[in-house]
């Protein structure tokens, strides 16, 4: 190839960039902005939610705070909107814990100790546009899980079980909150 077959490719890569680089995004794949300018997979349509704390018809008194703390801090942290009272807020997102149960995985042979357990909790949830009353979504048997070590050597307590389950959850539906496309 001669030397001006070179710098006529090279010309044509760089006009294609350049067009690439000043036509906007379209399409399903480009998220909103903010008014910060940030991009957003998030409802713009929307700036406040509302979270109370989550009822509980489990006899762990523990996961269904320890789900709404770890909701609240993951959509203040990963989403547009702000968290506020039901008075104030443009949407309220309501849950309820409807199970929660340890799973036995594994157990020491010699001393018949749990080695390994699963926290998994369950929840259903409705999240309302307090505008209209209209849901915006809605969820039943919504399920998370995590693992912890209660023998020795970790002998980690089931409250980290308990917040790495609410930690999980809380990622899960802050994921699933995300604008229809």
């Amino acid at each position: 190839m001669s030397g001006s077959g070179v710098r006529i490719g090279a010309s044509i890569a760089w006009i294609l960039l350049l067009v690439g680089a000043t036509v906007p995004g379209t399409g399903c794949g480009t998220p909103d902005r903010t008014q910060s300018g940030q991009e957003t997979v998030y409802s713009v349509d929307f700036r406040s939610i509302s979270v109370p704390a989550f009822a509980n018809s489990t006899p762990d008194r523990m996961i269904a705070p320890n789900i709404t703390e770890a909701l609240i801090k993951e959509i203040q942290t990963f989403t547009p909107w702000k968290v506020t009272g039901p008075g104030r807020a443009d949407t309220i997102f309501r849950g309820t814990v409807t199970n929660y149960r340890l799973v036995l995985l594994s157990k020491d042979p010699t001393t018949g100790l749990a080695n390994e357990m699963m926290v998994e909790a369950t929840i259903s949830f409705d999240w309302v546009d307090l505008r209209t009353g209209e849901p915006i979504l809605s969820r039943r048997a919504f399920s998370a899980s995590a693992l912890f070590t209660p023998s020795r050597p970790l002998q980690q307590p089931i409250d980290l079980g308990r917040f790495q389950v609410a930690q999980t959850m809380a990622r899960e539906i802050v994921d699933t909150l995300q604008a229809d496309w």
